[in-house]
């Protein structure tokens, strides 16, 4: 009877353990964190290299700006790994980071590494690294400019909707997808994209020491796997992540390599980004491959 007793108790308390845990979970996770914030940031900070990450499409610069921003700031930051993984994306934001890469690599060495795919506006935003490496299997360039608006003109007379416009200026309308431009319209798109096109491989050609004449060699779209993407001379060497870091070690002559570790609070939410990713795929794509 006693040990029954006793066994109740003990089921009692891990219930009411259980309970409190579930209850109060977040609230725990949130005064782990305070803790490790606080400890953290108590201790020396000795790191002098320290590692940038550039992923996904490129909609936005803030974010990395403020990064690159804090290395530069940084002296004890002697040199700046740039890892990058991404497609490209807006042009504006791609230029800031450019801009801002450029300017990083005036105070300290920057080396940039192509992680699986810098292209478009990534290859951009990397180009004036002091040196660039890329993973053996990683997809390189694309520099080109591409502007595309679906014509829904025809969908809109099946379905009876018109449109009314009011304008002031002859290219008000130009690259509208209500109906199909005129040639006026067209030109006028096309000056834009070579313009920006024409930027795009003049910084390029500046930042990797290229010859125009032969732009069409490395500038016309065209994607290369790193071993290509060196003989026209987009990086500088096919390697793994070790040997950039080695790059950067040498450039930075730092005897003893300290790598600075990334912020908690960023690592979290790089994690549960990541985590949400994951989930969202698993709910839209139920049939997957392994």
């Amino acid at each position: 009877m006693e040990e029954q007793k006793q066994k109740m108790g003990l089921l009692s308390l891990i219930k009411n353990i259980l309970g409190f845990i579930q209850n109060h979970f977040k609230a725990m996770i949130f005064l782990l964190i305070c803790y490790l914030i606080f400890t953290t940031s108590n201790n020396e900070d000795n790191s002098n290299l320290m590692r940038i990450d550039l992923s996904g499409t490129i909609l936005e610069s803030d974010t990395t700006l403020e990064i690159i921003n804090k290395a530069a700031q940084n002296h004890n930051i002697k040199g700046v790994l740039f890892v990058v993984n991404s497609p490209g994306g807006a042009v504006a934001p791609s230029l800031e980071i450019s801009m801002a890469i450029k300017r990083l690599s005036e105070l300290k060495p920057v080396v940039a590494y192509a992680a699986g795919t810098m292209a478009s506006g990534s290859y951009y935003a990397s180009a004036n690294a002091n040196y660039i490496v890329a993973n053996p299997g990683s997809m390189i360039g694309s520099i080109g400019v591409i502007m595309q608006v679906p014509n829904i003109e025809e969908l809109s007379k099946k379905i009876g909707i018109s449109q009314q416009v009011v304008r002031a200026g002859k290219f008000k309308e130009a690259g509208t997808f209500t109906r199909e431009w005129t040639s006026e319209e067209r030109e006028s798109l096309q000056e834009l994209v070579d313009d920006i096109y024409n930027l795009f491989v003049d910084d390029i050609v500046k930042a990797r020491g290229l010859n125009k004449e032969f732009v069409n060699e490395f500038a016309n779209a065209k994607v290369f796997i790193a071993a290509k993407a060196k003989s026209v001379g987009l990086i500088d060497e096919v390697g793994s992540i070790e040997d950039a870091k080695d790059v950067l070690i040498q450039l930075s002559q730092v005897q003893y390599p300290i790598w600075k570790k990334p912020d908690l609070i960023d690592k979290l939410s790089k994690k549960f980004a990541a985590q949400t990713k994951s989930e969202i795929s698993s709910l839209l794509f139920g049939i997957k491959t392994y």
